[in-house]
């Protein structure tokens, strides 16, 4: 699917590319013909005005040229440019020639096939080919009869030709660049997405298991209930305390789903206020110290009072429950937990460390994955689905803070939130 959607990409990129290109050298070449096409024309009238002054045909001129060196005003009517060949011929109504003018020597089936070439053209002006040339030509009145002017235009056909293969030659050599140097973009834009979808996957098959397993418990009971029909609903208690407990578990898990997806969902904008963040951890804290002493675990804390940031209240509260509440299921017997909240630099920082067994490098990275648990077993037992972290990220995020981890095995784990002083959006 993913190298589906990454070709058609790049079919699309060279699609535009190549139009874009089109458009850029047809410019260029119509630019390149037109000025080719203006010198061209500018040159048959120059020609055409020279040789009506001369006004001398092909062997008149020649012989004096020959005998006697040019003529005294031959300076003065001199073309305006170095041709390779340029001629006009002068005919009657009736298309028969009557006079040559050229200054170069050229044989009379020369001049007849190229008044042929140009009547089948049917044109005032226009191109030709010519015993493998390229000849421009203009028609004009002289007299009872027209003047013919000839001029070899080979080597501006040549120009234009070249540039058309060069183009040909370049779009060629920049496609096949484009096209790898897309391949590399399109390859990192879909890996975001790709990740995407496969945390989608994995989200989704998470989800179906997590409530496969109090679903069958749910019908196992039931099962049970059923096949004891005739026994009263006292001495079915324990069935039905299960069924009761596998709900309560799909409820807490339906409603931890149901909150991540208000969370990513964008649209949804919480309530933002200015609110004292050293109460509302000093709060947590009391409400959570009994159950600390009752698991027999060390409480230290150090809260800096009266630090304010901007956000929504109960979801930071709810991030330092979920910090602390794992950080007693994961301390050791009589070990301890430490709570610090303490402005650094423009930032608000509140670590919470707790001693225990740690969480290796191969985890760490990756706890805040939803449904990630490094001890699957031990988290079952507990009713946990891995999705606290996952809430509490997402809620860092959406605060404009971050939220990091660090452990040492054996020893100690250490979660930090960091929240800016003023994150308002």
């Amino acid at each position: 699917m993913f190298i589906k959607l990454r070709n058609k990409f790049l079919i699309l990129n060279l699609v535009i590319i190549s139009v874009m290109m089109i458009m850029a050298f047809s410019s260029i070449y119509l630019i390149t013909y037109n000025d080719v096409r203006k010198d061209i024309d500018m040159e048959l009238h120059k020609i055409s005005d020279f040789y009506h002054k001369s006004n001398k045909s092909l062997k008149e001129p020649r012989d004096d040229f020959d005998k006697n060196g040019p003529p005294s005003d031959f300076d003065d009517l001199q073309p305006p440019r170095e041709r390779s060949v340029a001629f006009t011929l002068i005919t009657d109504s009736q298309w028969n020639i009557t006079t040559i003018s050229s200054i170069f020597d050229m044989n009379d089936e020369f001049y007849q096939t190229a008044k042929k070439a140009m009547l089948s053209k049917g044109m005032n002006s226009g191109n030709l080919k010519l015993d493998g040339n390229d000849w421009a030509f203009m028609i004009t009145p002289h007299f009872d009869g027209y003047r013919i002017v000839f001029l070899d235009i080979t080597s501006q056909q040549s120009i234009l030709t070249n540039l058309i293969y060069t183009f040909l030659v370049v779009a060629a050599v920049m496609l096949i660049i484009i096209f790898f140097i897309s391949r590399f973009f399109a390859n990192r834009s879909i890996q975001p997405i790709k990740e995407a979808f496969d945390r989608q996957k994995q989200f989704v098959a998470d989800a179906s298991h997590e409530l496969k397993t109090p679903l069958s418990v749910i019908n196992t009971n039931v099962d049970v209930l059923l096949s004891n029909g005739e026994e009263n609903i006292n001495s079915q208690s324990k069935w039905l305390h299960y069924i009761k407990s596998e709900a309560e578990r799909m409820t807490k898990l339906t409603n931890d789903l149901l909150y991540l997806t208000q969370l990513d969902y964008s649209d949804i904008k919480m309530i933002f206020a200015d609110f004292n963040l050293s109460e509302i951890v000093e709060n947590v804290i009391l409400t959570m110290e009994a159950i600390i002493f009752e698991s027999n675990i060390s409480l230290d804390y150090e809260i800096q009072p009266n630090l304010m940031t901007h956000g929504n209240s109960e979801q930071i509260k709810q991030v330092v429950m979920i910090l602390l509440d794992n950080a007693i299921k994961y301390t050791n017997h009589k070990g301890l937990i430490n709570i610090s909240l303490k402005k650094h630099f423009n930032a608000i920082v509140l670590s919470v460390t707790n001693t225990g067994e740690g969480i290796s490098e191969e985890h760490i990275d990756r706890i805040f994955d939803r449904f990630y648990r490094t001890d699957k077993s031990r988290a079952r037992k507990s009713g946990r689905y891995g999705l606290g972290l996952a809430i509490a990220k997402t809620i860092v995020e959406q605060h404009g803070g971050k939220i990091t981890a660090k452990s040492v095995l054996n020893q100690s784990t250490t979660f930090s939130v960091e929240l800016p002083i003023d994150s308002q959006k």
